[in-house]
């Protein structure tokens, strides 16, 4: 009867040693395989295989090239005419014997302000920046989203090795159960009691696997091909990402808030165009005209300046509109360095809880937990407990074991959020202590 019962406890103890060995060859770097897929390896190519990262840096190329144009003087005009043609009488239409018909040729270039262009020259300056810090962003939820594809694999394949294990621990009960019953020290509920726990871990398992076929189909968006290779060990983990004392201040280098920062200014970049537009740009035309051979040739020279005589309904209305747009700009980033301020310390308190919790499962849940199992077990093996009681004993365990892993996801998912919150696009992260 008892034998099954004693196969379960070594079977356990043999397994619990081939885990730590298992562990314990995760922590050596020797004897990890060559192909195994890394949290920080996933990161490096969801960056290289995003498309919208070289996007946004093509985006500020485009810019920083119009810059350039925008620092230059426009392109002169070349002017070709012919003034006071007669079309009556005994010279119409001849070009030489009436002395005022000229033939003139014109160059005119307009002079923009040189403060004009350097406010364009910046704006569009601004506008590379806005691209960069937009790439940064592009890169930080790419970091983001890749790394909880990836921690979500990893904790459910944890999740699926440990149903694995605990349900070839309750096949043997079904052998300890049936032992007893063919003995007629047991009853056949015993027997269907132990076969139902062996059937709810397998639907625990298929349950397991589909979130795992999930998590792979998450990954494979972001790594492609490499999503089918194994993973390797978490990263460190210990520490939170941000520094919650100094959250104010390091709020600048968040992706989303710089990236409210770059907009920033360029409306203050388009307040700089609309001041120096009030003051007008002037142009200069030289013209050579030239008469017939009885006449002399003339040379005319022009010089264009606009009036400005309505500014205060045209130059200081656009003023103001830019200036009203810089406002709105400075209190949406105030707004969202408020909210993103708040969004970070809240998930710091909720990483830091989640740990006080794992330690709390390690000190005391878990242990309670085993201990209630390997209580039950001896009852059950002296002939003073029911298989029942081992049966829900076991139950209780797993689901603490899986409550475990389900809170050190909820953890690790909480830090990649943390961690990449203001990651540039090389993987970095700038808010860490």
């Amino acid at each position: 009867m008892f034998r099954p019962l004693f196969r379960l406890v070594h079977n356990r103890a043999a397994t619990c040693s081939a885990f730590a060995l298992s562990l314990l060859s995760c922590a050596n770097p020797g004897a990890q395989p060559t192909n195994l897929l890394s949290l920080e390896q996933a990161c490096q190519i969801a960056q290289k295989r995003s498309v919208q990262i070289p996007a946004q840096e093509s985006a500020a190329v485009a810019a920083r090239e119009m810059a350039i144009a925008a620092g230059q003087l426009p392109d002169p005009t070349l002017k070709l005419g012919l003034s006071n043609l007669p079309v009556d009488g005994v010279d119409r239409f001849t070009l030489s014997r009436d002395f005022m018909t000229m033939r003139t040729v014109a160059v005119m270039q307009e002079f923009t302000r040189a403060d004009k262009r350097a406010a364009r020259v910046f704006r569009l300056e601004q506008e590379a920046r806005v691209a960069e810090a937009n790439r940064d962003l592009v890169a930080a939820n790419v970091n983001r989203e890749t790394a909880v594809a990836w921690l979500e694999r990893f904790y459910s394949e944890r999740m699926r090795a440990l149903l694995i294990q605990q349900r070839d621990e309750a096949k043997l009960q079904i052998e300890a159960s049936d032992s007893a019953y063919g003995a007629g020290r047991g009853s056949q509920s015993d027997v269907f009691a132990a076969r139902a726990t062996v059937a709810q871990i397998d639907d625990r398992i298929a349950q397991v696997d589909r979130q795992l076929l999930s998590a792979k189909v998450r990954l494979a968006r972001w790594v492609g091909e490499a999503a089918e290779r194994p993973l390797g060990s978490l990263p460190a983990m210990d520490q939170t990402p941000v520094n919650v004392e100094q959250l104010d201040g390091g709020m600048v280098h968040h992706a989303q808030i710089a990236l409210l920062r770059r907009q920033e200014d360029v409306a203050q970049a388009d307040v700089a165009i609309a001041q120096s537009n009030k003051r007008a740009d002037w142009s200069a035309e030289l013209m050579f005209s030239q008469r017939g051979s009885a006449y002399s040739n003339m040379i005319s020279f022009n010089v264009s300046i606009p009036l400005q005589w309505d500014q205060s309904n045209r130059q200081d209305r656009e003023l103001a509109a830019k200036l009203a747009t810089a406002a709105q700009a400075r209190a949406t980033t105030e707004e969202a360095t408020r909210d993103h301020t708040v969004e970070l310390r809240m998930m710091a308190i909720e990483w830091q809880s989640n740990r006080d919790r794992l330690l709390r499962h390690q000190n005391a849940l878990l242990p309670l937990a085993a201990e209630r199992t390997r209580a039950a077990l001896a009852a059950y093996r002296g002939g003073a407990g029911p298989l029942g009681a081992v049966l829900e004993a076991r139950r209780a365990e797993i689901e603490a074991r899986m409550e475990r892993l389900r809170l050190e996801m909820d953890t690790a998912r909480v830090w990649a959020q943390l961690y990449y919150a203001s990651a540039t696009v090389d993987g970095s992260n700038v808010t860490q202590p």
